[in-house]
């Protein structure tokens, strides 16, 4: 069944995840009165409390919600409404331990967090059913109710439950046809793993074969869809056709392929957690975490969002207070509030919602700030909610139904990120592999993009960008190598990076010279690459800077050098190359460079636009309206004031509307101007 489109709604929803149940001494009115006077109209609820719908093994308490529903919508708040599935009751764990996810090695994952269980198995989509069909049947019509929220932060595991296995085998069999081509896609022969039957395959947990790992990745993914799609076919049944389906994404998650989820919802949602004060300043260093470390970070992070249906989404979870736990208290700057809120929906955001109203004075989350501190009293936080809230408001004309403008798109390869997790380029020490090497090279380049003044979209397949960035892409079949020889020759810009093209669709390595179906295109070729266990001073297109972590022995084949390695051994190598092909250019890196020259190799592309920034400190994004107007978000990154410069008239959205004439535009620190 094919999930109907998103309804429209008008302006930018503002919302806050609450859970009355969860307080020692709820105040429902007071805390719906607050919201109300923040400009709060969309509550999430009910999603992570199976224990509460269902204190006993088929006794179920449902109306506690009610009255939480009915406050709502008294006061024109809608209400997103969870299935409790990723966080099970104890008595189903005690009631039925074999459904406790196996982990690699066979041990089981004890009871005590959520997710724990294998979510693949008919005695646990018993009970989940059971669940789903009482709470949805029960409140999914309720007039505030605005969508189910299916399950939370789906694919946290990678599920090694005996069944599961089983069931990978019959995947195999049916992809493959059987063992004998198996064993001469995966190389087989190598160690004596050939087999003669499907039993005699061995269990994931020792696997040392780079293609086995890349299906067994491929089919945890397809199972976390699966198990969606079960839910959104169950949920349609049960509540009104114009209820969104969605599921909060966390895109970190091992056994998730956003896009192929995204098909069975009508909108994305997804977590879009920062790391705030200095960290926003632009001048982190780049990190892989769960939340983003830098403004390029964040940005990512909702242009991820944006590609998984290719539509403006829903967050559904962003830091109001401090994030990460008791070690790291940092709750945001004055102003930071309003930027992360600005940058996501200049980036496709129609919901901004918060984790959470009220911070919990127990459990695992005791110190995620939310909107109202332990003291659940009003302050510094909620009123700068409640300020954004007002502006939001305010703007609701001009935010209506934002597409996101774009100048260059990333090629993102779920399958080059897996095979790169199993055999990974990089190393963190000279010793232990970086097994997010393929989301490092990503970021450098994202971020190198982003400071050249760049709007970036992730794509899946070839488009017709001005730029096209192939990060890291290793798992590359042979038709997606000619489209992007037809992007090139029809006059578009490709930036691709050391590892592009190195392995076929089945993680092998490809037995020609490198880049394999890429080489004539990008005009060079290498027989040998290094590990560079120290940085290496690099100098070209006008910039000194250094290379990291990595060098390709690059050759040239018609190809110019723009930049070297200044070393007795690899300076006789280019280290970034480009080659001009019928109507456009490739740019071939062969290592990861610095920040400055990462940044140069964009800088050229930057479109000319309404607004112009100087200042590092500064980006630009733009989006057009559903009336067909374009805006553009400035926003001020830094601790000092800086100014864009306006290139004609324009009208402020987040100001008093008045006509600002062309010339410089001040930004306070930490500010965000919106001008149309």
């Amino acid at each position: 069944m094919t999930p109907s489109p998103p309804t429209s709604s008008t302006g930018i929803r503002f919302g806050t995840a609450y859970y009355w149940e969860y307080q020692q001494s709820p105040d429902l009115e007071r805390d719906l009165d607050l919201m109300a006077r923040a400009r709060i109209d969309t509550i999430r609820v009910g999603e992570s409390v199976w224990s509460t719908w269902e204190p006993r093994d088929g006794e179920f308490d449902l109306g506690w919600l009610t009255p939480v529903l009915d406050g709502a919508h008294e006061r024109g708040m809608k209400v997103l409404l969870g299935t409790p599935t990723y966080a099970v009751p104890p008595w189903l764990q005690r009631k039925h331990p074999e459904l406790a996810v196996v982990r690699a090695g066979g041990h089981r994952i004890p009871w005590g967090a959520r997710q724990e269980v294998d979510f693949t198995s008919p005695t646990f989509l018993q009970y989940a059913e059971r669940v789903i069909r009482q709470v949805a049947g029960h409140h999914g019509g309720h007039p505030a109710v605005l969508g189910i929220q299916l399950d939370n932060e789906p694919g946290l595991h990678l599920i090694h439950n005996e069944p599961v296995f089983e069931r990978f085998k019959s995947w195999l069999a049916e992809r493959y046809g059987d063992v004998g081509r198996l064993n001469d896609e995966w190389g087989l022969a190598y160690w004596s793993h050939r087999l003669t039957c499907w039993d005699e395959l061995w269990r994931p947990d020792g696997n040392t074969t780079p293609s086995y790992d890349l299906a067994w990745r491929r089919f945890q993914a397809e199972l976390t869809t699966e198990f969606i799609a079960w839910q959104a076919a169950l949920v349609r049944e049960l509540v009104p056709e114009d209820r969104e389906l969605t599921t909060c994404l966390a895109y970190q998650r091992p056994a998730l392929h956003d896009a192929e989820l995204s098909k069975h919802l009508t909108v994305t949602s997804g977590n879009a957690y920062y790391l705030p004060q200095d960290a926003l300043a632009r001048d982190s260093p780049v990190e892989i975490t769960w939340f983003a470390t830098d403004p390029a970070g964040l940005l990512q992070t909702a242009d991820r969002m944006y590609a998984s249906r290719r539509q403006r989404f829903w967050v559904t979870e962003t830091n109001a207070g401090s994030i990460a736990g008791s070690q790291l208290n940092l709750p945001p700057y004055d102003g930071q509030l309003r930027q992360a809120a600005w940058a996501l929906v200049a980036r496709g955001a129609e919901m901004i919602s918060y984790w959470h109203w009220h911070t919990l004075p127990y459990g695992a989350e005791t110190y995620w700030g939310g909107i109202l501190g332990h003291a659940m009293r009003p302050g510094r936080v909620y009123d700068e909610v409640a300020a954004l809230g007002a502006e939001l408001e305010r703007a609701a004309g001009d935010v209506t139904g934002l597409t996101p403008d774009a100048d260059a798109g990333f090629l993102y390869s779920h399958e080059s990120k897996w095979a790169l997790t199993f055999q990974p380029p990089l190393t963190l020490d000279g010793r232990n592999p970086d097994r997010d090497s393929y989301e490092r090279v990503l970021a450098t380049f994202y971020r190198g993009a982003v400071d050249a003044g760049l709007q970036v979209a992730f794509v899946s397949q070839v488009k017709r960008l001005p730029v096209l960035v192939a990060p890291a892409l290793y798992c590359l079949a042979d038709e997606p190598a000619l489209e992007l020889e037809d992007y090139v020759r029809g006059g578009g810009h490709l930036v691709m990076t050391f590892r592009t093209g190195y392995a076929d669709e089945e993680a092998r390595a490809r037995a020609e010279v490198a880049p394999g179906p890429l080489r004539a295109l990008a005009g060079v070729r290498y027989l040998e690459y290094s590990t560079l266990l120290e940085p290496v001073p690099l100098h070209g297109l006008g910039k000194r800077d250094v290379a990291r972590h990595w060098a390709d022995g690059l050759e040239l084949e018609g190809a110019e050098p723009l930049a070297r390695y200044d070393h007795h051994h690899f300076g006789r190598w280019p280290a970034i190359t480009r080659h001009r092909v019928g109507a456009g250019t490739v740019t071939y890196v062969g290592t990861l460079p610095g920040r400055e020259l990462t940044a140069e190799l964009f800088r050229r592309q930057r479109p000319a636009g309404l607004v112009t920034a100087e200042s590092p400190q500064v980006t630009l994004h733009s989006a057009v309206n559903a009336r067909g107007e374009r805006l553009w978000f400035a926003h001020n990154w830094s601790d000092r004031e800086s100014t864009v410069t306006l290139t004609a008239r324009a009208t402020e959205v987040t100001g008093r509307r008045q006509p600002l004439p062309p010339g410089p535009l001040r930004l306070a620190p930490f500010d965000v101007r919106v001008v149309k």
